[in-house]
């Protein structure tokens, strides 16, 4: 089909090429963009010209105005231009978004579709990871006939065309209902495709079976990024009692009964959360009495455990962020510090603990870091068993750390 021709019945991208801009770096970051770094902030510009959020630009360099890269723009933002092509004459186009969300499908298909028996059929995943992918400020995840798109800030919502984005899925993947989740919390779904389903969806994890709420869930209705983690936790609990913090709908403690576990608490101050996890664990076939679903401070927990000197073979805590912005460090580095001791203290003798933390502004070393001393806090020792991060499909680029917002350690307590 002609480029134009698809551009009338369902354009993946908004403004058109007349509405291009052109902008100058104020410092040398030609390197830093060569090797794939996409974002520029706007203090790196020599002027910040005003244009509608997601208006195309050309970049050019600090010194002879040579174009560097192209890619959109969003005036008001810190982040001011994210890069779509570097060092690459092709105009942004339907060719280009085409050719770019094909590239991304074709890396899921090789992920997923040939999965080894023994560990069973994944239908959840992430389809489009933003930068990641090539794809600025785009993320869809798809939870079997479903998917949720996301577009992250004006830019992206005027750069990206999420109706059009929604066509191509229905074209490429035959799915059924598709829905845009709004970056601001609390706000509504919109409905691209199909209705808006009255129930949760069902999905596939490893085999094991889970539902999400595309309308209402966070994020996008599950965190798809522990995936591989939840696969770790399965394949280690056989026999284990284990304490699952933060435990949301109860992706760990799933994995962990299906994995043999021998008892499994979930703790979420949620209490929806709580009844969709003991929904999940019998979803899977697990016996009622293997799970108990808490309701409860996760802190408030710990300490009382504590103090009841009650103990698991197997502790995973997995927190929302404390750290949403480097602002909130000061306060953040304390609050896993506790986490991390507090975990500790209820972890066997010989015991596995995993801590995580999904805040981009604590890097791997500094968690380690914290997780030492919150593990010495409690008068314990630790040996690492392994650091983990994202699954492949969520890719990142080299070039920017920030995108490896997720870390996963386990660690054996002594």
């Amino acid at each position: 089909m002609a480029d134009g021709n698809f551009k009338l019945k369902s354009s993946l991208l908004n403004s058109s090429r007349a509405d291009e801009v052109t902008l100058r770096l104020g410092r040398d970051l030609v390197r830093s963009l060569k090797r794939g770094d996409p974002w520029v902030y706007a203090d790196a510009l020599r002027e910040v010209p005003q244009a509608p959020p997601g208006t195309r630009a050309v970049l050019l360099d600090n010194k002879r105005g040579r174009p560097v890269a192209r890619g959109f723009y969003e005036c008001d933002s810190p982040l001011a231009f994210r890069a779509c092509n570097v060092d690459d004459e092709q105009p942004l186009n339907e060719s280009w978004a085409r050719l770019r969300l094909r590239q991304a499908l074709a890396l899921r298909k090789r992920l997923f579709e040939n999965a080894p028996a023994a560990v069973g059929l994944t239908t959840g995943n992430r389809l489009f990871n933003g930068e990641g992918d090539g794809l600025p400020g785009l993320v869809a995840d798809v939870y079997d006939s479903a998917a949720v798109v996301k577009l992250d800030g004006p830019g992206a919502a005027g750069f990206w065309n999420a109706a059009g984005i929604a066509d191509w899925l229905s074209e490429e993947l035959r799915l059924e209902t598709i829905c845009e989740r709004p970056r601001e919390r609390g706000a509504d779904a919109r409905m691209l495709k199909g209705t808006a389903p009255e129930k949760p969806i069902e999905f596939l994890e490893n085999g094991t079976r889970f539902t999400v709420d595309i309308l209402h869930g966070q994020k996008t209705g599950f965190f798809l990024d522990q995936r591989d983690n939840r696969l770790r936790v399965r394949q280690m609990a056989n026999g284990l009692r284990v304490l699952n913090l933060f435990g949301y709908t109860g992706g760990f403690s799933i994995a962990a009964g299906c994995g043999g576990a021998r008892h499994v608490t979930t703790v979420d101050l949620a209490e929806p959360a709580v009844l969709a996890a003991n929904s999940h664990w019998l979803l899977n076939g697990l016996a009622d009495s293997a799970h108990a679903g808490v309701t409860a401070d996760a802190f408030e927990f710990l300490a009382a455990a504590r103090q009841n000197r009650e103990t698991w073979d197997l502790v995973i805590s997995d927190p929302p962020s404390f750290a949403p912005s480097k602002a909130a460090l000061s306060k953040a580095v304390p609050a896993y510090q506790k986490l991390a001791s507090e975990s500790a203290a209820v972890t066997a003798r010989g015991g596995l603990l995993a801590l995580s933390s999904c805040s981009s502004h604590i890097d791997q070393t500094e968690f380690l870091r914290i997780s030492e001393e919150g593990i010495s806090q409690a008068r314990r020792r630790a040996t690492v068993l392994g650091i983990h991060g994202q699954p492949a499909d969520h890719p990142t680029p080299l070039a920017l750390p920030e995108f490896r917002y997720l870390k996963f350690v386990l660690f054996q307590v002594h």
